[in-house]
C-alpha cells in the first residue's frame, strides 16, 4: 500500500450511525470510515470473527457493532470489545482537508 495520503471520500459522505466502505485506489481491501462528532476514524472494513462487512453494522457511542453475531469494536483503537470478536482491527491514521478524507494505508 502507498505512505502517500490516498483519498478515501467527502466528510459529509459520512454518517454517524453506520459506518462508510470505501475502496480507496490501490488497495485490495474495503475499509470502513466512521463517524464521532467531528472526528473521524479508518478501520478494516472486515470483522476480524466471522468476515463480515462492518459497513453493514452500526456505531453506538463510538462502538461498532458488527451485524452477524453482535461483536463490537472500539472505532477510535480498533479493540475487540465483545464476545466472539477477540482479535482488534486494523487502524489507519485519517486526515480530513477540507471536506475530502484522505487515508495513509502504510
Amino acid at each position: 500500500m502507498s505512505t502517500s495520503p490516498i483519498w478515501l471520500c467527502k466528510a459529509a459522505d459520512v454518517g454517524t450511525e453506520r459506518p462508510r466502505q470505501v475502496c480507496p485506489k490501490g488497495s485490495n481491501e474495503a475499509l470502513a470510515v466512521s463517524r464521532i462528532g467531528d472526528e473521524f476514524f479508518l478501520t478494516e472494513d472486515t470483522c476480524t470473527h466471522a468476515l463480515v462487512s462492518l459497513s453493514d453494522g452500526h456505531i453506538e457511542d463510538g462502538v461498532l457493532h458488527c451485524p452477524l453475531h453482535g461483536g463490537a469494536f472500539d472505532i477510535r483503537t480498533g479493540k475487540a470489545l465483545e464476545f466472539p470478536c477477540t482479535k482488534a482491527l486494523k487502524t489507519y491514521a485519517i486526515e480530513r482537508k477540507g471536506d475530502d478524507l484522505y487515508g495513509l494505508l502504510a
